[in-house]
């Protein structure tokens, strides 16, 4: 695989930046990873923490060089992290346990995939133009489809996220094939909902390489939110471009091992969190949807 990738995070007009971010890959595999800690619930910073390391553990554990099932795993990790997050508020005798968002894609074989829950997007853009998009799990993005019955109800409210009570909605999708200078965006909703429109992003990540793409697109929204702005963070992917304008953010595989693995995704927990993740709550997400998968393969036989 080649690739180019940058990733930045900035803390806007709020006391911390709850927002996590990073990527991983193997010689034959790449995951990237987006988290948006929520406001409104305490310790949102510590639910994305544990929502990206979780993803990270198992795509570690599984992709031996590659992913077999890419989409049972996204499925799986997504419900993982969701469980990790709950033993942690119950670990800690929390009355609210923390909340995330998280939006995660998985490129191998020259394809993407992803899943997301919440509001934090994927942007997927060919030749300067949207090629797919996640749609918010948001009263707003219901009212695109149908306003009746929602009121007054506010409409920027997420209606699924991981650590809620209830098993989180998510969506998965994919396989989309990759061509070469396909640019793939996972953010936080503090640049979406400060930028114009889908098109506006679409268009300036592919004026620049992502390098320079994705600080300039940081900066716009930091600048239009103000001292009220929200934490913005981008991770960003340029696809089959080993000779990027800065080398530093350039991945070649073809040269690592099959045992290899890299990450830019933090291996500490957080605070007082078990250091080892809870291997046996991993294993049971797992076994549901394989079993789930199984399932639906004997329906259609």
């Amino acid at each position: 695989m080649k690739f180019s990738v940058f990733q930045l995070s900035r803390r806007g007009g709020r006391e911390k930046n709850e927002d996590r971010m990073g990527y991983c890959y193997t010689r034959a595999s790449a995951l990237f990873v987006l988290a948006d800690g929520m406001g409104g619930h305490p310790k949102g910073e510590v639910a994305a923490q544990i929502a990206i390391q979780t993803v990270s553990a198992m795509f570690q554990q599984q992709a031996k060089p590659v992913l077999h099932d890419v989409p049972g795993f996204l499925s799986a990790a997504l419900m993982a992290a969701h469980h990790q997050i709950l033993r942690y508020g119950s670990q800690k005798d929390m009355l609210d346990a923390p909340r995330t968002t998280l939006v995660m894609a998985v490129v191998q074989r020259g394809s993407a995939h992803w899943a997301h829950c919440g509001d934090s997007r994927l942007y997927l853009v060919r030749g300067g133009e949207l090629l797919q998009r996640t749609r918010d799990h948001s009263y707003q993005e219901l009212r695109r489809g149908a306003s009746a019955g929602l009121g007054q109800v506010n409409r920027n409210v997420l209606f699924t996220c991981l650590g809620s009570p209830s098993r989180p909605l998510f969506d998965t999708a994919g396989p989309v094939p990759l061509q070469e200078g396909d640019r793939m965006l996972l953010c936080s909703d503090g640049l979406w909902s400060q930028l114009d429109d889908d098109a506006t992003i679409a268009r300036q990540l592919a004026r620049q390489d992502v390098s320079q793409a994705v600080p300039d697109l940081v900066e716009d929204a930091l600048r239009q939110g103000g001292d009220t702005s929200d934490n913005v963070t981008v991770v960003a992917m340029e696809w089959e471009t080993p000779n990027a304008v800065d080398p530093v953010q350039a991945v070649s595989t073809d040269s690592i091992s099959e045992e290899v693995f890299a990450s830019t995704i933090q291996a500490s927990s957080p605070e007082g969190f078990a250091d080892d993740l809870d291997d046996a709550a991993i294993e049971r997400s797992i076994a549901e949807i394989n079993e789930a998968i199984r399932r639906a393969a004997t329906r259609k036989v």
